[in-house]
């Protein structure tokens, strides 16, 4: 199955790929991307090898996961992927803290909704003005404050309440976010202490890493108090953004419900840029 999988994933690859990208000519084609023979030839291997691989009947060397990586010029988080699939750790192995232009489009796209994106460490690399005026957390502090897992397990925000419910389902949520990174970024010192760090302190997370509860559905609600004393409550919905390995939580209200109201009119306050970039300190 792994085997098929990195197939798979060579193949879209490929077919991908910008020809004039990678430094091949662009006029006269026929098929989207790359040939299997112009991927052989920039690669060094067979295009008879290739098509093995993409058919899932020969498993790559680390050395041919390079390789092929290097020739199709894949980005930080695809080569991450192709490594994973392969069985290999990736040769730097560093969570990528870049924020892509998938995830600016999203936050200059959904304006009005507050939204942050964090990395597969789960810092924050940016929020928007709407979620600034929310008012419910300052962009400040040390370390593993700008951390999503930890914030929750080890220094949770006054102005954020949950039910036990959603508090389950959001905490679920987090060690399994966590317990994929890990796997796919094994020489993440940086994360690796952050695990170390949260579960040290906290006897919840550490009960939930030793046995993972399922994670039936990718969101949960959550009451937000703001400074006038006002609250409400909003649904936020986690959003992969694959290319980059980023995360984006899209915090929204029930449609014509008073939390709707409540949240168009902190929004229609916010001042400020659609993407504030965050300088954080944490992992990665």
């Amino acid at each position: 199955m792994a085997s098929h999988e990195f197939g798979a994933a060579v193949r879209q690859l490929r077919e991908a790929a910008a020809p004039g990208a990678v430094g091949l000519p662009v006029g006269g084609r026929r098929v989207r991307g790359l040939r299997r023979e112009e991927l052989s030839e920039l690669a060094g291997m067979s295009a008879d090898y290739v098509r093995r691989l993409e058919q899932g009947r020969s498993h790559p060397s680390a050395g041919v996961v390079n390789a092929i990586a290097r020739a199709l010029r894949v980005g930080r988080a695809d080569y991450e992927r192709l490594c994973a699939l392969a069985g290999y750790a990736a040769a730097e192995g560093q969570v990528p803290i870049d924020l892509g232009p998938g995830a600016t489009r999203l936050l200059e796209r959904f304006s009005d909704t507050p939204m942050v994106v964090s990395d597969a460490a789960m810092n924050l690399v940016a929020v928007n003005s709407a979620f600034m005026a929310l008012e419910h957390w300052n962009l400040t502090g040390d370390r593993w404050e700008w951390n999503l897992a930890w914030r929750t397990f080890c220094d949770p925000l006054d102005a954020f309440k949950q039910s036990a419910a959603d508090a389950t389902e959001h905490e679920a949520i987090l060690v399994a976010r966590l317990k994929s990174s890990l796997l796919r970024y094994p020489a993440d010192t940086s994360l690796a202490a952050l695990v170390d760090d949260i579960r040290s302190r906290s006897r919840l997370f550490d009960t939930i890493w030793r046995a993972p509860r399922p994670v039936e559905a990718y969101e949960s609600s959550a009451t937000i108090t703001q400074s006038d004393g006002d609250s409400v409550t909003l649904v936020g919905n986690l959003i992969a953004i694959p290319g980059d390995d980023l995360a984006a939580v899209m915090l929204t209200a029930a449609p014509g419900s008073d939390d709707a109201a409540r949240l168009a009119e902190v929004v229609s306050a916010a001042d400020g840029p659609a993407v504030i970039k965050v300088g954080q300190p944490g992992p990665g």
